[in-house]
């Protein structure tokens, strides 16, 4: 089969022919349709991903979506035929979605979204999955709260805001003037980070009680800013929490903080089966109109991944970047 491979941290994708997976027991092979690019994916290129454990030769590729092909041993629930999409290698050794095949743990797949095509299914199983870990999961999302998403039209942003809405919490979302109309479109109020400090927008929005969730997607000084922007016992949930962080404005509100490691079944074995789960979720909400994500109009494939890799680099792609990687 047809893949693109890393063959060295710093060096450009190679395309070339790599020996097909079969599928072992408890996988599913899947003919490969879409798969998208992830941020992560850059990393990994240059070798500044230690915490993904992806060393060279590698096929890269988070998220997959397509056409099961065959199923091993003491598989059940798909069958030849099926449309299925899930988080699924391109991390932790296990071949990615940059690939014509891929054989993949079956317990990380679920069936593709009928209202979706290929390449929208494939731009969601990281960003939904990193979302719904952090406001359902570690946070409980209810009707009622006030939740802001900081990054609102970003990857994990744009389907945090959506969500949230569908739990009917009230949500807001900063953004940069640029995505003001579409971030009111998916149903949050608009904050313009750049222009309104954070004491200004807890005065605005919740009478300067603070807001009951708090989703950064951004990290840095923004994770600061939550632990800032959160009302008392309230709870903030962060996907990049990296580097060091004074947590005293935190426990003076006596709130919570979780972190949300959504590689971490892909990495160590364990929760496989919740992934799964968590997409079954994303299949419903999805097809009750709940969720849309947002793609980038551009067309890429094996041929011009480089390409999608600068194009993601450029910070000017407005919705996920998908490969097509079979009609």
């Amino acid at each position: 089969m047809r893949a693109a491979v890393l063959t060295a941290f710093g060096s450009p994708l190679q395309i070339g022919s790599v020996s097909r997976p079969e599928a072992a027991e408890g996988h599913v092979l899947v003919r490969i349709k879409a798969s998208a690019v992830n941020p992560l994916d850059l990393k990994i290129c240059k070798g500044q991903a230690a915490h993904a454990r992806h060393s060279p030769p590698a096929i890269l590729g988070i998220d997959v979506a397509g056409v099961v092909e065959s199923v091993g041993a003491g598989v059940a629930g798909f069958a030849p035929g099926d449309e299925v999409y899930g988080m699924t290698g391109g991390v932790g050794g296990l071949q990615g979605s940059l690939a014509e095949f891929v054989a993949a743990d079956a317990r990380l797949l679920a069936p593709k979204p009928k209202t979706l095509d290929m390449r929208q299914a494939a731009a969601l199983p990281l960003i939904f999955i990193t979302a719904s870990e952090g406001l359902v999961d570690r946070a409980h999302v209810r009707g009622g709260q006030k939740v802001l998403v900081h990054g609102g039209a970003g990857g994990v942003g744009h389907i945090a805001v959506q969500l949230a809405r569908a739990f009917d919490a009230e949500v807001f979302a900063t953004g940069s003037v640029k995505d003001k109309a579409y971030i009111e479109g998916i149903g949050a109020s608009f904050i313009d980070y750049k222009e309104t400090p954070v004491e200004a927008y807890v005065a605005a929005h919740t009478a300067a009680r603070g807001f009951d969730l708090v989703y950064d997607t951004v990290g840095g000084a923004v994770l600061d800013a939550s632990f800032n922007a959160v009302a008392r016992f309230g709870h903030v949930v962060s996907a990049l929490g990296w580097g060091t962080h004074a947590l005293a404005p935190l426990s003076f509100r006596a709130a919570s903080y979780s972190g949300v490691f959504t590689l971490l079944p892909i990495l160590t074995g364990e929760g496989r089966a919740h992934h799964g789960d968590i997409l079954r979720e994303a299949t419903r909400l999805v097809e009750a109109g709940k969720i849309v994500p947002r793609l980038d109009p551009r067309r890429f494939n094996l041929d011009t991944i480089m390409q999608a890799h600068a194009a993601l680099e450029s910070g000017a792609a407005t919705g996920k970047i998908v490969l097509d990687i079979a009609t």
